[in-house]
């Protein structure tokens, strides 16, 4: 409506005067407030900061900002954040905090705005997903370790209730059965996927009596427990018992040993969440399908051939 000699004069004005626009009031005119709603479960995790890196990236030449909170992993926490996101007048949230019953929340928040589940996901609840593919991600494990020559086994489990952990069990047992090895029972999952609950369930596991020659512990942070554990019992990594770790968070490179992983690219889940979200806010009917990444192993020094098999190694080179 007007020419492009006359815009170019009211945006270098603009510019000269500093104006900032008025995001309420654009709000109110256009519908959209320009703002992406994050919801995560824990922001100490250094792999929920990949994430938001990857959303803020991706928003961020669309001229759109992020308001993000934190459940702690609290399903009535994760209640009230949506409602205080819905409030104000998000164009969408993504949010890595799903778990076992939080369906109703989610759905009855779907109702007002779209709603993208990053990372984890929920069976049936008939939301839009971007995760990784985890039953995969612990079979890469199994089938790594079994291949070492490992015939007994064990696995850190992180929550049952979290997507997540549940399918990284799902595969690495299948995948340990198929081989015909051995999977010892420690009998409990961590309480929450941190430190301190993969030192205990690793001290709990070593009071058993029995040990597996290879460990997968189901994130990074419960891999670093397990490892403290081992250290404090006097158990050498990898030489008595090798460990597979799942995230691949920076620090994983520089811990002695440092850790073999399962590398998932939360970097990008977060762009690829970030992009379903803003084509939901702009169309929320829109054939946006759900979308698997899939994980890849990163070989490190944290794992190793069995004891024996190093042994007769030696031997025969002798």
């Amino acid at each position: 409506m007007i020419s492009e000699e006359t815009r170019a004069k009211v945006m270098e004005k603009a510019a000269e005067l500093d104006y900032q626009p008025n995001i309420p009031a654009r709000t109110l005119r256009h519908g959209r407030s320009s703002t992406m709603g994050v919801v995560v479960a824990d922001l100490e995790n250094p792999y929920t900061g990949r994430m938001i890196r990857g959303i803020e990236n991706a928003l961020e030449g669309r001229g759109m900002m992020t308001l993000i909170a934190e459940t702690q992993d609290d399903v009535d926490r994760m209640g009230r954040v949506l409602n205080h996101l819905i409030s104000r007048s998000v164009d969408a949230i993504i949010t890595t905090a799903a778990r076992r019953g939080t369906e109703r929340i989610l759905k009855k928040a779907y109702n007002h705005v779209p709603i993208v589940l990053a990372d984890r996901s929920l069976v049936g609840a008939g939301l839009h997903t971007v995760a990784p593919d985890d039953i995969l991600g612990g079979r890469i494990a199994a089938e790594y370790l079994v291949g070492l020559g490992h015939t007994k086994l064990a696995q850190i489990a992180g929550p049952a209730d979290i997507s997540s952990f549940e399918r990284r069990t799902e595969g690495f047992r299948a995948a340990v059965q198929s081989a015909g090895a051995e999977l010892i029972d420690i009998g409990e999952d961590a309480n929450e996927p941190s430190v301190a609950e993969g030192r205990r369930l690793m001290e709990l596991l070593i009071a058993g009596g029995s040990l597996p020659t290879a460990i997968f512990a189901q994130n990074d942070l419960m891999a670093l427990g397990v490892l403290d554990a081992l250290n404090e019992a006097g158990i050498a990594c990898p030489e008595e018992i090798s460990i597979v770790g799942y995230d691949d968070l920076p620090l994983t490179a520089y811990t002695s040993p440092s850790l073999t992983t399962i590398r998932l690219p939360g970097y990008h889940l977060g762009r690829m969440a970030a992009e379903m979200a803003v084509a939901l806010s702009e169309d929320p009917v829109a054939d946006s399908s759900d979308l698997t990444i899939a994980p890849s192993l990163v070989v490190r020094k944290s794992s190793a051939a069995p004891p024996l098999r190093v042994a007769s190694a030696a031997a025969g080179r002798s």
